[in-house]
């Protein structure tokens, strides 16, 4: 998910500067800036921290809607994936460590049935 939001976010920075007129300081920093950081916080995923890394990359693009207005769309747009993907993952996990007990629990069983 990160990783095809840093695609948009690296391709709004040629918008920004030459299709809303923001300066290029600006735009190079907040655009390149957050696709570097959607890399890097995709590759660091599997420590928690990332996660909230991952929220913020969210709130940030949603942000760039004040500089090119049609990045609120596009930042909602990847904000609601990221949220599905998060509960997702969530759920997923959910349902291995059930079903690791579960397994246990029947190793258990067979175990003292024999």
């Amino acid at each position: 998910m990160l990783f095809f939001q840093s695609i948009v976010l690296g391709l709004s920075t040629p918008v920004m500067i030459s299709v809303e007129g923001v300066d290029r300081t600006p735009a190079l920093v907040m655009g390149l800036g957050l696709t570097v950081l959607c890399l890097l916080t995709a590759g660091s995923l599997r420590r928690p921290q990332a996660y909230w890394v991952g929220h913020g990359i969210q709130v940030a693009s949603i942000g760039l809607g004040f500089l090119v207005p049609i990045m609120f769309f596009v930042g909602g747009m990847f904000a609601a994936l990221w949220i599905a993907a998060f509960r997702l993952g969530a759920r997923i996990d959910e349902d291995k460590a059930r079903w690791a007990r579960e397994a246990a629990e029947q190793g258990d069983e067979t175990d003292t049935a024999g």
